[in-house]
This record gives structure tokens, sequence and C-alpha cells, in this order.
């Protein structure tokens, strides 16, 4: 195991965390209800990513979700950040070495479904790499050539749509395109994303779905609606009207994993 697993193992007291949760924008209060948590900052744990946004806390948090034990990524890093895909591998490699076997992904995204408003959440079916940035570049393996016609787990999708259902959330499902920001996508790009099949449109995710397969990892996905996609409103998009609009469906989202991991899903 590398460092930051060594010194993980080393006060889990035997722990092993079956799910590992990705916390995007408006998700980090989900920590919260952690039962017992241990929580490590990032800057403590070597290989672990040194994210520069705001909203992203950069701590692990891990404890029970009711009875399921869990490991929290509270924050990522971004490939806009440095330019790096690979920027969340060790901490996912992390993950998988104090026993992940699933790993859940949410982020904040912009709708191209008039149907799908800020504070709607969508679950991810499947994805575009319009960014075409790979994170297995470079891996000198055969294994690097990973089959992505199921990357999003039909298992974990149904257990989703299953605690959105008894939770009485509304819960869409469509395709994400990954764009490499910083900057927001044109009216152009947008009506080109949404005639090439995407529903949402966002700066992350997709390089994690791909190293967490890579890993052997099963991954389920979900977006927190923060605001229109650019033209299809007339306003200028900011990072602020995802600050203020992340935990509205955040606080929808956080219930949906909550029912999900916990087990309720499954009465």
């Amino acid at each position: 195991m590398s460092g930051a697993g060594d010194l993980l193992a080393a006060r889990l007291g035997g722990l092993v965390p079956s799910h590992g949760i990705v916390l995007g924008s408006g998700l980090g209060g989900l920590t919260e209800t952690v039962r017992d948590p241990l929580r490590i900052p990032y800057a403590d744990l070597p290989n672990f990513p040194a994210g520069s946004v705001s909203g992203h806390a950069g701590e692990l948090v891990i404890g029970h979700l009711g009875s399921t034990p869990v490991a929290m990524l509270s924050g990522r890093a971004h490939y806009y950040e440095r330019g790096d895909a690979n920027a969340m591998r060790g901490a996912l490699e992390v993950l998988k070495g104090l026993g992940v076997t699933t790993l859940i992904l949410t982020n904040a995204a912009g709708s191209l479904r008039e149907d799908m408003p800020p504070g709607s959440v969508m679950r991810i079916s499947d994805h575009i790499n319009f960014a075409g940035a790979n994170p297995l570049i470079g891996v000198e393996s055969d294994d690097r050539f990973v089959g992505m016609t199921n990357a999003y787990d039909g298992e974990l999708a149904a257990r989703m749509d299953r605690a959105a259902a008894k939770a009485g959330i509304p819960l869409a499902s469509g395709v994400y395109m990954w764009f490499s920001g910083p900057s927001f996508e044109t009216p152009a790009e947008i009506r080109m994303a949404r005639l090439l099949g995407a529903d949402a449109v966002g700066m992350s995710t997709v390089p994690e779905v791909l190293i967490a397969r890579f890993l052997g990892l099963k991954v389920a996905a979900a977006s927190v609606i923060t605001n229109f996609g650019a033209g299809m409103t007339g306003a200028e998009l900011s990072h602020r009207d995802t600050q203020d609009m992340a935990p509205v469906g955040g606080t929808r989202l956080a219930a949906i994993l909550t029912g999900m991991i916990a087990g309720d899903d499954r009465d």
C-alpha cells in the first residue's frame, strides 16, 4: 500500500470502507452525517490532491453512513487546475487499497434540457469525453485498454433510482459531456453538445471514471444542476451561480445517496 494508505490503515483499526464517494460542489454537508468520522486533510496525505477551487474542503472523511463503512473525498482536483487528468489517481488508488469496491462520483453541472432546471439532480447514464484528455495515457500495460460499454454500473444505477423514488425526489438520467474548463462553454458549444446527445455539461468526473474503471471499481455518478447552458436563457454564467445553486440540488442528492448507501433502497 502507498504511504497514505499505510497511514490510514494504521488509524482505521480494521475498518474497511466498501463505498468511496467523491463530493462535488454542494455536497460537502454529507460528511456531517458520517458516524464516528475520522477526518484527515488532504494536505496530510501523500499524493492526495491539492485543490484550489472555493467550495471544495479538501478532506478525507472515513466512518459509517448508516451501517455501511464509507470513505468520502470532500473536494477534488480538476483537470483545469494544472492540466493533469491524473490529479485524482493517487486518492482513488488509496481508496481501493483500503478496500473500496464501489465509487460514487458527484458534481455540479449545467443543464441542456428545459425539463431539468437548476436545483435538479441527474444520474449520469453515460458520458462524452469532449476534453479529449485521458489519465490512462502513458500506462505501460495492456490494462490501459479499458472497456467503457458499462462504465456506469447498472445495479448501482437501479439502487440510486430506487432510493430517489423512496425519498420522493425526482431523479433524471442522462449523458454528461466533459469540457476541460475553466471557462464556461459558448452558446455554439452548447448547441453542439445538444446535437451530440449530451444532457448536461461539466468540468470534472470523467477522468475519475476512467481511473476507477482501470482500477476495477464499480461506478455510479450524479450531477447537481446549477444552471442552464450558455445561450439557453441569455444570462451570462459565473462560478457564483454554481456556489449559490449547488446546495439546493445538493440537499436532494445527499438524501438520495444516504438512502442508497445506507441500504434503505433495498427494503
